[in-house]
């Protein structure tokens, strides 16, 4: 049996360009930034891209070799300096590798710094030309990368996730490490093939409709002699650069001409489809009213336009003024992002009534702040550990966490900008999330790993926001047009 080294690392941020929310390395630090063995410290058991692949490494009696790993919230365009900082300390520490026989990254695909529309094409390219040209490249992707050409030329291979909510991230971690072996131990020659197509689609989960039906038609392709993978890349509709897109990857075993031909045969199909994936949604006051209307509970509801995991500031209010004028009762707001109210209700101590302005800081396009008069019901220090199939075993920090009662309703409030994933961070404040009516919560679709079971009902609304459904809300301007949604009528 070979035994090969591997070095494993990367960096993951996923750039809303209308973001203002800052993305420097104070930023990533609180999430992720990770040296040499911390990486195997932090990703011990947990069902991630890194986390597979490690498995997956140890499994076949290789070493790994850890790097360096930073990963971010989404948010707003990565600055220069922080992004040079990140490249060196994962370039220097894979070049300082005396016997390597492969590299295994953790990318995003959807990355914007100042001045480099293509953070992992730039990544790539400066890897590759500093490494020995017969040490392999492969690389896990985000489903809402912005594919390029620089990213395919680069590496050696690139597999990006097919489900979202992601929750075969961990799964696509051990597929790097299986090509790995394919290309060192087996001598397969991986021959990749992208079709862009001239469309975007909003945040769209895979569970059913039409982005079901188009993973399991390129799933299929793979069962086709030398078609070692076929991956449709959403794109990232919030990122204004020029290369958005959807696209279909193709890699085969030194087969060229049928990589290209299964690419743009699952391209025709995606934009013979394209229609199918722009809906309307429902406003948060229809969206409340129809949760109303179900027998049973919990019904969720969630705010996808002002959903931290795509870069938006976390603390709109569109959706819990409307709770709060109604004052319906049974309900749950998880969460908020407010590190001021936060601090406060830890300073004053559960029992304390709080008169304050809740959220809309960041900016006022998500809601104005509230004032609001609350009693602070529960303090805990925001630690817990994921229970959904996307990220079992990770451990997070949402911060100094309150939970409030507002007339009837009650705030988790939360002081680290994120995304609700799963029910753990309601549970942390001692809440049993079967005992409410209404859970609303501000994700697009990464919250349904963790809710779909035991949700009666899911109730997606829209509102003004950086992660709106309706992409015309959004003023492009590098984007290459005519491009749809933006431009209806056209023929590609």
């Amino acid at each position: 049996m070979s035994v090969l080294n591997i070095a494993v690392g990367g960096i993951q941020h996923e750039t809303n360009t209308f973001s203002n929310v800052s993305s420097d390395e104070n930023f990533f630090k609180l999430y992720e930034w990770l040296y040499g063995d911390e990486i195997f410290e932090h990703y011990d058991g947990v069902r991630d891209y890194i986390g597979g692949m490690i498995d997956q490494a140890n499994h076949e009696g290789y070493t790994v070799i850890p790097t360096f790993s930073a990963r971010a919230n989404p948010s707003g365009v990565i600055p220069l300096e922080t992004f040079k900082t990140m490249k060196r300390e994962l370039i220097n520490r894979i070049l300082e590798i005396k016997e390597l026989d492969a590299v295994c990254l953790a990318l995003h695909g959807a990355g914007v710094v100042e001045g480099i529309d293509d953070l992992e094409g730039e990544l790539l390219e400066e890897l590759r030309r500093a490494l020995n040209p017969n040490v392999p490249i492969v690389v896990t992707l985000d489903l809402h990368t912005n594919l390029t050409e620089r990213m395919v030329e680069h590496a050696s291979a690139l597999l990006g996730v097919k489900e979202y909510p992601h929750v075969d991230s961990y799964e696509r971690g051990l597929d790097a490490v299986k090509f790995i072996k394919e290309i060192v131990v087996n001598k397969v020659i991986p021959v990749m093939h992208m079709t862009k197509l001239p469309m975007m689609i909003p945040t769209t989960h895979t569970i059913s409709g039409q982005a079901f039906e188009m993973k399991l038609k390129h799933s299929r392709k793979e069962k086709l002699g030398d078609v070692l993978d076929c991956t449709f890349y959403h794109s990232f509709p919030h990122t204004d650069v020029a290369h958005i897109g959807c696209a279909i990857l193709t890699t085969t075993n030194n087969h060229r001409e049928l990589a290209e031909a299964t690419s743009k045969r699952v391209a025709k199909e995606l934009w013979d489809a394209k229609s199918d994936f722009i809906v309307e949604l429902p406003s948060s006051a229809e969206g409340i009213d129809m949760a109303l209307n179900v027998e049973g509970k919990p019904v969720v509801i969630n705010e996808t336009s002002d959903n931290p995991g795509a870069g938006t500031p976390g603390d709109g209010t569109n959706l819990l003024k409307e709770l709060l004028r109604l004052d319906l009762p049974d309900t749950v707001f998880a969460c908020i992002y407010d590190p001021d109210v936060a601090t406060l209700a830890h300073e004053k101590g559960a029992g304390a009534t709080l008169d304050v302005e809740l959220g809309g800081k960041t900016d006022h396009l998500h809601g104005e702040p509230l004032r609001v008069t609350a009693k602070v019901v529960a303090l805990t220090n925001g630690v817990f550990v994921h229970t959904n199939p996307m990220m079992a075993g990770k451990k997070s920090n949402y911060g100094k966490t309150a939970r409030l009662v507002i007339g009837q309703v009650e705030v988790i409030v939360i002081s680290v900008r994120t995304q609700t994933f799963d029910p753990e961070i309601i549970s942390l404040t001692g809440i049993n999330p079967l005992d409410y009516k209404i859970i609303a919560l501000k994700s697009s679709q990464h919250f349904r790993a963790g809710f779909q079971d035991l949700a009666k009902k899911i109730i997606t609304v829209d509102s003004p926001g950086l992660s709106s459904y309706s992409l015309d809300h959004f003023e492009y301007v590098n984007v290459n047009r005519p491009i749809y949604p933006l431009d209806r009528h056209f023929e590609k």
